[in-house]
């Protein structure tokens, strides 16, 4: 008789998509706020129209 280990690899997985979302969301609010809060008017003007297009306030 064989035994399935397929359910012992069930947390590891859910673990690994939590830590990914996590990132991902780390990684957009990081990003988010570097072109909303940055003084070089370079990275603002490319961002510009994009801040006033999603909300977010940048003056």
């Amino acid at each position: 008789m064989q035994q399935s280990s397929v359910a012992s690899h069930v947390p590891a997985i859910k673990a690994s998509a939590v830590l990914q979302a996590a990132f991902a969301v780390l990684l957009g609010v990081m990003l988010v706020g570097f072109t909303g809060f940055a003084h070089v008017e370079a990275v603002h003007n490319a961002a510009h129209d994009t801040r006033h297009a999603s909300g977010f306030p940048c003056h």
